[in-house]
């Protein structure tokens, strides 16, 4: 009888422990998964999936990077489903229109193409943003990555990272550096750089890059963060200058560029990318699915070369991996919105 005892008091203390941790409900539906019989049935379920057409949109307008992307990953994701897949675009927000019509969608068949901010900081930078991306969307791979290009006017002085960062830190505030906007990465990553590296230009935002552009090769403005295509362009003329990548090593996209950490600026890091994601509604094997399939077709020598050509190196990884990257990128990012006091007009 005693020894009776000790094993249903171990028993008890067993099941008190696991009922602080999950439902009873959670219990059953674990219990039930795990054995031979319920397995096949958890795995049928998205093998009967798409029934239909699979919808992408996309937050920008045609030939926009993440169109782009969009457009170069329907073909193959079609032959891997065995489904039509069509990109639709809504325009607007920066995204967030698409990126919240995504979260909204019920259908099982709707997913988006989105940048880090919408994945990110679009509720910190906006608390009026309609969507929650942690709550709303369901992380499903990391498409592509691209460092940004530390770019200065042509005849900014000096011939070495460490040079301009010396005469950036005499400029002081009476220089400037532009952005596509507020809350843009080219904006809140500058505000990083500027708190890594004791350097102080002013703000002067711009309604796109190619304003931009326009502007520090005009002599406007001094500086800026752009995307390694648009930056090479000039820096190949002559008419801007290429200081450094803001990855933490030197990008297969711009070899030649050093990273800004070989020019001394240590603890700073930052990339721009694109991902898929999925409502948060959609059902977990659907979207275990989708990521599997996906990541696998952005690794093939074909997708990793046409994201190459479009200024991305692929990744394709997955759902867990995404989350991962969104869960830090809106902790080092929200962090530098909270700091400076952005907000979004």
């Amino acid at each position: 009888m005693p020894r009776f005892a000790s094993r249903r008091s171990s028993l008890l203390c067993v099941v008190a422990a696991c009922a602080t941790l999950i439902a009873p409900t959670a219990r059953a539906q674990a219990k039930k998964a795990t054995t031979p019989a319920a397995a096949p049935a958890a795995a049928a379920a998205p093998a009967a999936w798409p029934t239909r057409t699979v919808k992408i949109i996309v937050g920008f307008p045609g030939g926009s990077s993440p169109d782009l992307v969009a457009r170069a990953l329907a073909e193959p994701l079609s032959k891997a489903l065995g489904q039509p897949v069509i990109v639709e675009t809504k325009v607007g927000a920066g995204g967030n229109i698409a990126a919240d019509a995504v979260a909204k969608a019920t259908d099982e068949h709707t997913i988006g193409v989105m940048i880090n901010g919408n994945l990110t900081i679009a509720k910190i930078l906006n608390p009026k943003t309609p969507y929650d991306p942690v709550k709303d969307l369901a992380p499903v791979s990391l498409i592509g990555t691209a460092p940004l290009v530390l770019t200065a006017a042509g005849n900014t002085p000096g011939t070495t990272t460490q040079d301009f960062f010396v005469a950036a830190r005499n400029g002081g505030d009476k220089w400037s550096y532009g952005s596509p906007g507020v809350g843009t990465v080219g904006h809140i990553g500058m505000e990083l750089l500027k708190s890594k590296s004791n350097i102080n230009p002013v703000h002067v935002p711009y309604p796109g890059n190619p304003q931009v552009i326009t502007a520090m090769i005009g002599g406007q403005i001094n500086l800026a963060l752009l995307p390694p295509a648009l930056a090479m362009a000039q820096v190949k003329t002559g008419k801007l200058k290429a200081i450094g990548v803001t990855s933490s090593g030197r990008s297969t996209l711009v070899p030649e560029l050093p990273s800004l950490a070989e020019g001394g600026i240590s603890g700073f890091q930052l990339e721009i990318w694109t991902a898929v994601a999925a409502p948060a509604s959609m059902p977990k094997p659907i979207v275990a699915k989708l990521s599997s399939v996906i990541s696998e077709i952005v690794r093939t020598p074909d997708m990793r070369a046409r994201l190459f050509q479009q200024g991305w190196t692929a990744v394709g990884s997955s759902a867990e991996g995404l989350a991962n990257r969104m869960k830090s990128d809106t902790a080092l990012l929200g962090g530098v919105i909270m700091m400076r006091g952005i907000k979004a007009e």
